[in-house]
């Protein structure tokens, strides 16, 4: 299937995380919203997140295995609306700038919710 997802991640502490070519980011205590997705096998990738033991390859992995609460929400789609989600939560909530779009033209896909 392919899709578009939510994941939704809880931080119930500060913590500093080391996140691959991006360095040290200090992240809030909280909530977190990653957009993503997954145009071969939506459910794979989700999935992926979800598994503690992997190797770290993408931004958002770094934080998943920091995250206290993880829950996702899966779009089915075939048309590619990432970053047209991401471009709507960028201009309503705070983000970490540069966080998982290195191939696009987005300022993050990552979102704090406080």
């Amino acid at each position: 299937m392919k899709g578009c997802y939510l994941l939704f991640l809880k931080l119930s502490s500060d913590k500093l995380i080391e996140v691959g070519s991006l360095g040290e980011i200090d992240f809030k205590a909280g909530y977190y919203v990653y957009v993503g997705s997954g145009m071969n096998n939506v459910l794979k990738r989700v999935e992926r997140h979800f598994s503690m033991e992997k190797r770290l390859r993408w931004h958002i992995d770094y934080l998943t295995i920091q995250a206290d609460e993880m829950h996702a929400l899966i779009i089915p789609t075939d048309v590619k609306i990432e970053c047209e989600l991401a471009k709507f939560f960028a201009t309503n909530f705070d983000y970490v700038r540069g966080f998982g779009c290195s191939d696009c033209d987005c300022e993050s896909h990552l979102f704090y919710l406080e």
